[in-house]
C-alpha cells in the first residue's frame, strides 16, 4: 500500500537526484536530463570527441593545413548541434506520449 511517507521520501530522492545536474555535460548529451551514468558516460566522450577534433584543428592551422583544419572545426561545430537536435526530439516524443486521449 502506498502511504504518504513514501511518496513524500520518493518525491524527495527525486528532488536530490534532479539536484546534481552537470550543466556543463548537458550540452554533449543526447538525452534531455543526466539520469543515469550510462547518459554521463556518453555525454563524456562526447565532449572528448569535440575537444580532439578542436585540438586537431589548430594542430593543422599550425601546419598551415588550412582545408583540414577548417573541416575539423567544422565537425566540431556539427556535434553539438546534432546532439541539441537529438534532445529535442526525444523531449518531444515524451511530451506527445504524455497527451491523453480526448475521450477521456
Amino acid at each position: 500500500m502506498i502511504t504518504r511517507s513514501k511518496l513524500v521520501e520518493q518525491l524527495r530522492d527525486y528532488q536530490i537526484r534532479s539536484q546534481h545536474k552537470c550543466p556543463a555535460l548537458t550540452l554533449f548529451s543526447p538525452k534531455p536530463l543526466l539520469s543515469t551514468w550510462k547518459d554521463v558516460a556518453v555525454a563524456f566522450a562526447c565532449f572528448l570527441i569535440f575537444k580532439l577534433l578542436l585540438v586537431s584543428s589548430y594542430i593543422a592551422l599550425y601546419l598551415k593545413q588550412y582545408w583540414i583544419s577548417s573541416f575539423l572545426v567544422v565537425l566540431a561545430i556539427l556535434i553539438p548541434i546534432r546532439l541539441r537536435i537529438s534532445r529535442h526530439s526525444l523531449a518531444r516524443k515524451r511530451d506527445r506520449r504524455l497527451l491523453l486521449p480526448l475521450s477521456m
